[in-house]
């Protein structure tokens, strides 16, 4: 079945469509990254801004060393982290097909090679790149499971259906200067494990970037309106939970992770998110989460979900 998809969504790429699918960390919405129709076509249906950057998915690291330069320490992030949810911004060569659109006509792209294996199959069957950003529709929350796909999108849409996303956050956004790696966004490789493979190396945490996307104050968000860190929830609030504590919703309880592991959270937060939008409540309460490791990024999501 997936076979049959993967050949279906091939022909489609190949003619200038667009394709949803399966990542390791939330559903792309993906067209080729070096044909400018696709890529305008990708920024129409989401209703993304043009200075939102788009990440492009490629199959190998060979392919990314056609369209682009990289430095030693590039080199040496991209064969420990890759496959795997990490974006590199990495400087575009003259001679790269990659549509400008995907940086907003900047010579920095977001790169990345997934861990998906769906993912992984159907860029192994094309001859470019994927701009893929996540599928839903812009400031909306990202889709992590495929009955959280909005209805809208996947009617327009060819869909290839996974399971749900196996990390749930999206990647990690990074840009190395010299010896320096700064941190563009939060994602599910935290510093720490970043600085494992680049020991000798410094991280520096970039508020605001041109470059990367993800960095909109109003993100990730739902259509009802959520209150973090709750010490006690309202009537009207359903339930969002983390570890083990008193708080109760009279009307839906969800916990993020009953044990406090930040990867079970990571995993099942935006699918929570999603199913707390689809209930009866009228609000959403948030518990506070630790701000340590995958918990500072569960943190930047809900705190941009909960811009007015």
């Amino acid at each position: 079945m997936t076979k049959n998809k993967i050949e279906n969504a091939k022909k489609l790429l190949r003619s200038g469509e667009l394709v949803i699918f399966p990542t390791e960390t939330v559903y792309g919405l993906g067209g080729n990254a070096n044909d400018k129709k696709a890529v305008k076509r990708i920024y129409n249906i989401k209703k993304r801004p043009a200075n939102n950057p788009i990440i492009c998915h490629f199959k190998s690291l060979k392919e990314i060393k056609k369209d682009f330069y990289l430095s030693k320490l590039e080199e040496l992030l991209a064969k420990k982290l890759w496959p795997g949810p990490i974006t590199l911004i990495l400087r575009k060569k003259t001679n790269s097909k990659i549509s400008q659109l995907v940086s907003n006509k900047s010579p920095y792209v977001g790169c990345r090679i997934p861990q998906d294996k769906i993912a992984l199959q159907l860029l192994k069957s094309l001859n470019f790149p994927l701009a893929a950003p996540s599928a839903n529709f812009s400031e909306r929350t990202s889709v992590t499971k495929f009955k959280d796909l909005d209805k809208n999108l996947i009617k327009k849409i060819f869909t290839i259906k996974g399971e749900q996303s196996k990390l749930g956050l999206e990647s990690t956004v990074i840009k190395v200067k010299k010896n320096t790696i700064e941190l563009l966004r939060l994602g599910s490789i935290t510093p720490n494990e970043i600085l494992k493979v680049a020991k000798k190396s410094n991280i520096k945490f970039i508020r605001t970037s041109k470059i990367s996307p993800g960095n909109l104050k109003k993100h990730y968000a739902t259509k009802k309106k959520i209150r973090i860190n709750v010490i006690k929830v309202n009537d009207d609030e359903g339930l969002i939970n983390f570890g083990k504590n008193n708080l109760k919703s009279k009307i839906i309880n969800l916990n993020l992770s009953r044990n406090g592991n930040l990867k079970e959270a990571s995993r099942n937060l935006f699918h929570f998110l999603h199913k707390l939008d689809q209930s009866k409540c009228k609000k959403i309460a948030i518990a506070p989460i630790p701000s340590v490791d995958l918990g500072l990024t569960i943190n930047d999501r809900i705190k941009r979900a909960s811009k007015k």
